[in-house]
């Protein structure tokens, strides 16, 4: 059981967002780069593809997005500069209060202004697993303390999912040609497993920093050493 009295963001939470944070605002920004190559013209909807007919993202679907702008330079370059908004909140902005609910905000910031449809969610998914940090009211059990120990592993899986999907496709398309379809389910399973995964971890070592920071006070007070 958990109390009321909340705990913040250790060192692995705050490394598990920042790190899948940059990463997501580097995928927005590329949604953004091709938005701003189309140049000044209306989409065709209110989703669109940010990088229609380019062999390369073929196998992306062309990388769809959705706007509320009326102009795909604007969207591109309102992407961008949300992109860059997010990343520098997903590195240093979490740790207040309101830093979680900020990071879901910029997250659908970034869907309606053109930033696609993954690195929104997985910024939406960051700010939830970062949140409600409450500190554990009795010892952690053996569970947490395995998942405290693996989080890194599962960071390293997710970011090379992610990594493997952009740059990677491209890279697999310049090399051997369009990868298969199922390659690509693969590495997004293995993209967004790896995060979820790395953030259950890290919340777990958040729990046990927690308790061990809140045994070490009791210590101090009572005159004891540590």
């Amino acid at each position: 059981m958990e109390g009321s009295r909340q705990a913040p963001p250790g060192r692995a939470l705050r490394t598990v967002v920042g790190v899948f944070g940059l990463l997501a605002a580097l995928a927005g920004m590329e949604h953004g780069i091709g938005e701003i190559l189309q140049g000044p013209v209306a989409p065709g909807g209110p989703v669109f593809r940010s990088w229609p007919g380019n062999e390369a993202f073929g196998i992306l679907d062309g990388e769809p997005a959705f706007t509320v702008l009326p102009d795909l330079l604007a969207s591109g370059v309102a992407t961008v500069v949300a992109a860059g908004v997010f990343a520098a909140w997903a590195v240093a902005g979490i740790r207040g209060r309101r830093g979680p609910l900020v990071l879901i905000g910029l997250s659908l910031l970034l869907f309606a202004v053109g930033g696609g449809f993954g690195p929104p969610l997985l910024g939406i998914i960051l700010g939830i697993g970062v949140s409600r940090l409450a500190a554990p009211s009795r010892p952690p059990g053996p569970g947490t303390r395995a998942m405290a120990k693996a989080w890194p592993w599962a960071l390293g899986a997710g970011v090379a999912g992610y990594l493997g999907l952009v740059p990677g496709t491209l890279v697999m398309h310049a090399t051997w040609g369009t990868p298969p379809a199922s390659v690509v389910y693969a590495l997004m399973a293995m993209a967004f497993g790896g995060v979820i995964l790395a953030l259950a971890g890290a919340r777990a070592s958040n729990r046990l920093e927690a308790w061990r920071a809140a045994e070490r006070s009791k210590r101090s007070r009572s005159g004891t050493s540590p």
